[in-house]
């Protein structure tokens, strides 16, 4: 079924040329292939292939401003002229990444019937938070407005994160329809709303007894928690989590820190019948989606979560 291995793609930080920005490429699938090999010396780079079925476009603009362009990628299943959709936010503790990284899961949950959409977002070396959490946002509303291009269902998206990218996907899940959290930029008259989340390995609530999460968080949210108490309130999924939470999926490692807060947002779910699901992968490290034999793994997991949400 997969035949291509891009390893450029993924062994690589694609920085561009035009940027006048700084970029820390420290985050990035070799790196993390280095540090997890000698524990798991089984893990392989997944090998992906191109789908019959599945149009990929790379680089698409989806906002711009005088300071800065913005783009998407791409993966589009084209043998329905609508699919549910799947906005994919990339990990690295707000501070390194790029979208490419996701690209290995987009293609693969394209290839399930879905339209999947990797998303460049401001990382905290250029912008601090909100900035991030509105650049995906309007990425949602820019896939809405073009929905009929994109073979998108503009009433069936998810929004899917890895690490601070989960953070970020239950932050916009849990912020639905709340204007405080959009971009003030952004005239589009399309809404930012999600219909599901999959947090995989992403903090629920930066300041609770579960997290530890300490420099990164910091640099991200403009200061320390003393400094910017507001501010690591606010970027806490838990304290929005109410009866109109969509519902989520749970993808964790067996690291407990990477879920801090997720127990105390499934008893709020649960007491609003609201649909939830939790997987954890024993001995798995963080990162884990990069790799097999965690990746099949992680798209079976998503794959049914979305088939049963939207399908």
């Amino acid at each position: 079924m997969r035949k291509i291995v891009f390893l450029l793609l993924l062994f690589s930080g694609v920085v561009s040329a035009q940027q006048s920005y700084s970029v820390d490429t420290s985050y990035t699938v070799k790196s993390t292939y280095n540090k997890l090999i000698k524990k798991y010396p089984a893990i392989t780079i997944p090998v992906v292939g191109k789908n019959k079925n599945v149009d990929e476009v790379y680089d698409v603009v989806y906002f711009k401003t005088k300071e800065r362009t913005l783009h998407i990628d791409g993966f589009i299943n084209k043998s329905k002229k609508q699919n549910p959709a799947v906005v994919m936010i990339h990990g690295g503790g707000w501070r390194s990444g790029n979208k490419s990284q996701m690209n290995f899961l987009a293609q693969e949950i394209a290839s399930k019937g879905y339209s999947c959409f990797t998303v460049e977002y401001r990382l905290s070396l250029e912008a601090k938070y909100p900035n991030g959490v509105y650049d995906v946002k309007n990425a949602i509303k820019f896939i809405k407005d073009n929905a009929k291009k994109f073979n998108v269902d503009p009433g069936k998206i998810a929004v899917l994160g890895c690490s601070s990218g989960g953070q970020m996907a239950a932050l916009i899940g849990t912020t639905n329809e709340k204007p405080a959290f959009d971009d003030p930029l952004n005239k589009s008259k399309s809404s930012s709303k999600v219909n599901a989340i999959i947090n995989v390995d992403g903090v629920l609530a930066f300041r609770h007894p579960e997290s530890s999460e300490g420099e990164m968080a910091s640099f991200w949210l403009g200061g320390s928690y003393d400094e910017k108490t507001e501010n690591w309130k606010q970027a806490s999924a838990l304290n929005h989590t109410d009866k109109n939470t969509p519902p989520i999926l749970f993808i964790n490692s067996s690291i407990p820190r990477f879920h801090a807060g997720r127990d105390d947002m499934i008893a709020i779910l649960n007491q609003n019948k609201i649909y939830n699901e939790v997987h954890t992968i024993e001995n798995s490290p963080h990162s884990f989606w990069f790799f097999e034999p965690w990746f099949d793994e992680t798209v079976q997991y998503t794959t049914q979560f979305l088939d049963r949400i939207f399908k």
